[in-house]
């Protein structure tokens, strides 16, 4: 299934407009980020935008603070927009930790967090950026501590935020092909390229050996491929280019 993180169309409103490009570039699902259930009158919007194009949202992701303290309003956003898996997409600069114990710890945290809502039949689960694969100064690396503090924590699997954080996308899939239940699909623009985009690239059109890459993660079993694009300069462009391009892999 490939589907849209709605992140990346977030500086070229209104959402409804979104859904509506999405459906006809060929997507059957989106994935959700914090704005568009900030509130009651947001959740609605977003409903009635699936409704109308025939998208779902599988899965979705929330902060950690929502995460923690409002598991009902979480419970009731997922049920209410039908997703299936939740993840947890991002800690701040100055709310990581320093060592591998910190890492484990917050593993661990995420693990009590996930109780109720896997209790609730989601799946739940981590989402990366590069600075989980940057060891720590006793050498530790963030996302082996955090899955060994979380044994029961999924993956959803940021490739192109793997590789920008220097690891081997591939080892990682092996090595934690039990993990993973998702997958975001992005790309990496040639060294010096994109400035304009953050040196992202659309799908197929960067550096990324996508074709390798979603064959290994198929292989395992990850059926939600999201493509995803931090700063496109053109929401619509990035979306028809790279779902025509992953169709092929």
């Amino acid at each position: 299934m490939f589907s849209y993180q709605l992140y990346s169309s977030r500086n070229f409103p209104p959402m409804s407009a979104t859904f509506e490009m999405l459906a006809k570039a060929g997507y059957t699902a989106v994935e959700g980020y914090g704005a568009l259930y900030a509130d009651d009158a947001a959740v609605e919007a977003t409903k009635a935008g699936l409704a109308a194009t025939g998208l779902t949202m599988p899965t979705g992701h929330f902060s950690l603070q929502m995460l923690e303290n409002e598991v009902p309003k979480v419970l009731e956003i997922a049920r209410s927009l039908k997703m299936q898996r939740i993840y947890c997409p991002y800690l701040l600069p100055e709310d990581r930790p320093s060592d591998g114990k910190g890492w484990h710890d917050f593993g661990a945290r995420l693990e009590k967090a996930g109780h109720t809502f896997r209790a609730e039949g989601f799946g739940f689960g981590w989402h990366n950026h590069d600075f989980e694969f940057r060891p720590t100064a006793d050498g530790a690396i963030p996302q082996e501590e955090i899955f060994d503090g979380g044994p029961h924590l999924e993956w959803e699997m940021d490739v192109a935020w793997v590789i920008r954080g220097g690891a081997d996308p591939l080892a990682w899939i092996e090595r934690y092909k039990d993990r993973i239940t998702s997958a975001h699909v992005k790309d990496i623009a040639p060294q010096g390229e994109n400035a304009d985009e953050d040196g992202w690239a659309d799908v197929g059109h960067g550096t990324v050996d996508w074709p390798g890459i979603m064959a290994a993660l198929r292989a395992i079993g990850v059926k939600h491929f999201i493509m995803e694009h931090d700063n496109p300069s053109d929401h619509s462009r990035f979306a028809t280019r790279s779902i025509a391009a992953a169709k092929g892999f």
